[in-house]
């Protein structure tokens, strides 16, 4: 396996691990750092891809110098490193929202998290991210997504979820690759508050979206966010 680093918005890195053995055409597994004051990772890779995301981070900024771990939900490739990365970087602090604090992360971190509410914001000195509570959206009660209002880059967790290993950065479309994803895994928990979450993000009118697998996007990213949520909508339909 091999990790690539590509700044997508201004200090606002995509840090990118390719899997070929996952599904027809593999799997990206990326985080994001973000370059400030108080540096932030979104998602820290599984246990195993420690020592490629953390070589990739130190070759942004220290590893001592990281100050908040973040992610969308607790999954394997969503935090298995969690206690890897607090380990290297004292000053960190895991940051998650009250939920997955209280059901998980008070007893899985080995240092205490800190909860956050939903519409909090944290300032991180030169970048300024809002927590958002999505639960169940995609999946898992403690969802969310954190919103860069800096560069108004959304990080979008396991949102948009296709397939291949694209360009960091696209504009072409990324819903029907996530459709055709959808179908493949039936990852998501469709829900009738599923798409009214999805719409409720497009209100933000985000300029791109970072997506923990696949290409991140530059764009409409609205209409593409209402368009999935669309495509939730029929999936509840039996569509």
């Amino acid at each position: 396996m091999q990790t690539r680093t590509d700044e997508i918005a201004d200090g606002v890195f995509r840090i990118s691990t390719f899997v070929p053995e996952i599904g027809p055409t593999g799997f990206t597994f990326n985080q994001f750092l973000l370059r400030a004051n108080e540096p932030l990772l979104f998602h820290t890779g599984p246990r195993g891809m420690f020592p490629l995301v953390s070589s990739a981070v130190a070759r942004v900024v220290p590893i001592e110098s990281l100050r908040w771990i973040a992610f969308g939900h607790v999954e394997s490739d969503e935090c298995g490193s969690m206690n890897e990365w607090l380990a290297a970087a004292p000053r960190a602090q895991v940051a998650h929202g009250a939920t997955g604090v209280m059901v998980s992360l008070n007893d899985l971190a080995d240092r205490p998290p800190r909860a956050l509410a939903d519409g909090e914001v944290l300032d991180l000195g030169g970048k300024r991210v809002r927590h958002i509570d999505t639960p169940h959206v995609p999946h898992c009660w403690e969802a969310r997504v954190l919103y860069d209002e800096t560069t108004k880059t959304l990080l979008c967790g396991d949102l948009f979820t296709h397939l291949g290993n694209g360009p960091a950065l696209t504009k072409e479309d990324i819903v029907g690759p996530a459709r055709e994803a959808e179908a493949m895994f039936r990852s998501s928990a469709i829900t009738p508050s599923t798409a009214p979450t999805i719409r409720a993000l497009a209100k933000l009118a985000p300029e791109r979206l970072a997506l923990m697998h696949g290409s991140s996007f530059e764009g409409d990213c609205a209409k593409a966010l209402r368009e999935l949520a669309d495509a939730y909508d029929g999936w509840l339909k039996g569509g």
